[in-house]
């Protein structure tokens, strides 16, 4: 059974369980923040546009260019003055910037949040399993400084009646988003026992979810948080290299991404990782890869030709994720052959 809590981890809080969306605008420290969201996020939470100083769409794009149009925006804003903070997380006098929706929505909040600097803070109510709300991992809005601190979200909302809400099929592909983040956070140079521990029980727990006739959403919307956080700590690799990489060259949404690398990826993982690997089986009854390719099938595609992708552009990819720095976080370093033999077999 899960339960519902509460979990203060250094400067943010998380709010966990059902029910607890019914709250957040209280959560996020009272009306008068800027509200980051879509269209049917705000359908599924209309109190939270409400109680907003700006509501901001954000629409497919990428982070950078979604980034920057946002920050501009936030810019222009006419902020109430906020007279005394309500919570520790809400820095008084102060832009707080929410983001109600999904990975994307997410990271542009994050993105604008380090835009607008210490007098911002970044807050969310996630609609889908990415993990984006507990991970400092974005990208900066298009003309904010590389060196500009990351930014993590002081508060999360999370409640599995919206992060667990999308479609089955959608919903299989998001929650092998974070089966990724779990399987590959304790194969990188900065795993720790606790992240370690962390990613085995939301690896087991998303897995679960789908062991019956309708999935899990409360297990999903845990593992989703607990594979966050672990990847938070970890950092990440070979998998999502590639996996960014695709989305990046606009080849495949991020859910899809993920759901069609893993049960590719997982081997190379392991072959790095064995005693880790062997961990993970043990966590689920059954070989990781296995797992990820039975959830691959609830997908609808189960190859990236399936959506429509030229053979062709997988040399570029192979390139581009060969230049990123984050592959010598998966030792020893991908190469260019290994590369290609995944998009290949995954293609």
């Amino acid at each position: 059974m899960v339960r519902a809590f509460d979990w203060r981890d250094g400067e943010r809080l998380i709010r966990f369980g059902r029910g607890v969306a019914g709250e957040a605008v209280a959560t996020l420290g009272g009306p008068g923040y800027l509200l980051l969201t879509t269209a049917r996020a705000e359908a599924a939470l209309p109190a939270v546009a409400v109680a907003a100083a700006g509501v901001h769409h954000v629409p497919s794009g990428g982070v950078p260019e979604l980034a920057a149009a946002a920050l501009e925006w936030a810019h222009a804003a006419e902020l109430p003055p906020v007279a005394a903070a309500p919570h520790a997380w809400a820095r008084p006098h102060g832009a707080r910037i929410a983001a109600l929706g999904g990975g994307r929505v997410i990271d542009v909040a994050k993105a604008v949040a380090a835009g607008l600097g210490d007098r911002a803070r970044a807050m969310a109510i996630p609609t889908t399993l990415s993990g984006a709300e507990l991970t400092r991992v974005h990208r900066h809005a298009a003309g904010v400084a590389e060196e500009t601190p990351r930014v993590r979200c002081a508060v999360v909302v999370c409640d599995p009646a919206l992060t667990a809400s999308l479609p089955d099929a959608e919903l299989a592909a998001s929650a092998l988003n974070a089966l990724a983040h779990a399987v590959e956070a304790p194969c990188t140079t900065a795993a720790n026992p606790v992240a370690t521990l962390a990613a085995r029980e939301a690896a087991r727990l998303l897995v679960a979810a789908f062991a019956g006739a309708e999935p899990d959403r409360n297990a999903l919307a845990l593992g989703a948080l607990l594979a966050g956080y672990a990847l938070d700590s970890s950092g990440y690799g070979l998998h999502h290299v590639m996996a960014q990489t695709l989305v990046r060259h606009g080849l495949a949404g991020h859910g899809q991404a993920n759901a069609l690398l893993l049960p590719h990826t997982i081997g190379a993982l392991a072959r790095r990782c064995p005693d880790e690997a062997s961990a993970l089986e043990a966590a689920l009854g059954e070989d990781a890869a296995a797992a990820a390719a039975r959830l691959r099938a609830l997908t609808g595609a189960t190859r990236l030709r399936d959506l429509g992708m030229d053979s062709g552009a997988l040399d570029a990819c192979v390139e581009e994720a060969l230049a990123r720095p984050q592959l010598d976080a998966t030792p020893p370093r991908a190469s260019r052959e290994e590369l290609r033999g995944i998009y290949a077999a995954a293609y």
